[in-house]
Parts: C-alpha cells; sequence; structure tokens
C-alpha cells in the first residue's frame, strides 16, 4: 500500500481539532505535519489523535505561539527538535520512521513569517526569517542529509512566479521578495540537493496556492494566494513519490479555517 504524508499550518490545533478530524477522515493520511498548534505540550490533544489511529506523536509545543507537532500511524524514534538563532521558539521537531522505505527522518519546519517591512536593518522579525534560512543551509550542507530525510512545513516562502497570484505585485511584499526566494531556491539545490515534491508533479506553469489571507471578504473569487507550504525530499525518496497535491478546499471548510490548507505527497511503497 502506498504513504500519505500530509503537512498543514493549523493555526491553533486545539481550536480546530474538528477541521483536523475532518481531514483526517476524509483523506486518511498516514503521516500528518502540523504547524502553529499554538499550545504546550500537555495541551497537545494526543487523546484525540491516538483515537483516530495515529498513536505515535512527536510535539515540540509553545505557550500560545508557533509549535510543530508530528502524528502518525508509524512509530516514531529518535524525536529531536533544533534551535535556530539562539532564538527558543518551537520551530522544528524530528522524528525516524519507517513506512516501507527504510528509515527515513522527517522534519517539520514552521520558518518564520517576516513580518511587514522586507528591511533586516529595520525589522528584526525578516532578519530573524533570514538568519533562520541561513543556519538551514549550512545545516543541510552536512553528510546526513545526502539520503532518507523528508522535509515538511510551512516555510513562509512562495519562490516561484506561479507561487503567487502576482509576481510583480509581490515583489516586495514579505513571503515573495527576491532575498527570500532566492535564500529558498539556494536551500532547494545546496547540499546533496532537494526534490520540491509538489512542483515534481504539478508544473511550474500552473499558479499553486496554499494559503489565502483572512483579509480577502471572499478567498475563492479573489483567488489571491501563495504557496508557503512545502514538502521536499532527497532524491533516493523522491524517486518513490508518486502523487501530490494541494486540498484546496480545505480553506472553505469553516467559518473560522486556517488560512493555510492541508499539502500531501504520497509515496510507493515495496
Amino acid at each position: 500500500m502506498p504513504t500519505t504524508l500530509a503537512t498543514w499550518n493549523i493555526n491553533s490545533v486545539r481550536l480546530r481539532l474538528p477541521l483536523v478530524l475532518d481531514f483526517i477522515d476524509r483523506f486518511g493520511p498516514d503521516i500528518l505535519c502540523l504547524q502553529e498548534i499554538k499550545c504546550q505540550n500537555d495541551q497537545f490533544p494526543r487523546d484525540a489523535f491516538a483515537a483516530a489511529g495515529y498513536v505515535h506523536q512527536a510535539v515540540h509545543g509553545q505557550k500560545g505561539y508557533h509549535g510543530v507537532a508530528i502524528v502518525s500511524r508509524f512509530p516514531l524514534t529518535d524525536i529531536s527538535s533544533r534551535m535556530f538563532c539562539e532564538i527558543p521558539d518551537s520551530r522544528h521537531v524530528s522524528a525516524l520512521l519507517d513506512f516501507g522505505r527504510g528509515p527515513v527522518t522527517v522534519h517539520n519546519f514552521y520558518i518564520p513569517a517576516g513580518g511587514d517591512e522586507p528591511d533586516p536593518e529595520i525589522n528584526p522579525k525578516f532578519r530573524h526569517k533570514l538568519g533562520f534560512l541561513s543556519e538551514l543551509g549550512t545545516w543541510f550542507c552536512e553528510p546526513v542529509f545526502a539520503r532518507g530525510h523528508i522535509i515538511v512545513g510551512d516555510f513562509n516562502v512562495a519562490p516561484h512566479e506561479n507561487d503567487v497570484w502576482s509576481h510583480k505585485q509581490l515583489l516586495n511584499v514579505v513571503s515573495h521578495t527576491p532575498v527570500e526566494t532566492e535564500a529558498l531556491n539556494a536551500l532547494l539545490t545546496g547540499g546533496s540537493g532537494w526534490v520540491d515534491l509538489v512542483r515534481k508533479h504539478i508544473p511550474f506553469d500552473q499558479k499553486l496556492y496554499s494559503w489565502w489571507s483572512y483579509r480577502a471578504k471572499d478567498w475563492d473569487a479573489s483567488d489571491r494566494g501563495r504557496r508557503l507550504d512545502h514538502i521536499w525530499s532527497t532524491p533516493d525518496l523522491a524517486e518513490h513519490a508518486e502523487h501530490a497535491q494541494i486540498i484546496r478546499e480545505a480553506r472553505g471548510w469553516s467559518d473560522k479555517p486556517s488560512d493555510h490548507v492541508p499539502v500531501m505527497v504520497r509515496f510507493a511503497t515495496d
């Protein structure tokens, strides 16, 4: 049976737990990575996920902000988290698992959004974001990342011109500025190289989004989205990625949805 992995910035897992459980019921991912869970570890709804079949859980939470979690039908070992820029935010958690392709380490990231002003000299949030991406680039050059790794999450960067509703109008807007897109593309091609699994299956000439602002009165009609959520893998695993999709309709599942939607990739297994 193939294995599916999903990532979703849920923007408060406790507030939107019914949405997550609905998604699980409809799509049944084997591994689900959540960002912005916005709760401490002991507040994470472990029992609800266990009842849904996800008894294996790796949670790195934080009071009121950030926070990441992996819930899985497969056992998780070697659970760890990493701090970036010497700022103790809960923005990363990783775990080792085996879904039929040998040992695979899944890394779940919530990369800083960067605030509103794309100038690191006057905006410490943007400086933090660029520093975070820089540290990732150094880390990903280590030999361990040559194979057997998947990285997912809300990267808060829409790297391609068709990952935003208007390339020209967003060039000076945080998430699509040249310094950010160049940094993310340098990550993609650096070290042993990563494969953007969504764009592996959905051509670059197709507009593709995973986030729509809460400010839009009718997000679907205006369709001013950005592709901020990503699933990458090392080349050895990319060979077995057979399908990818963004669950656009999830943006309209509730009167109070997340502003992000799930992204999924399916892997063939032996």
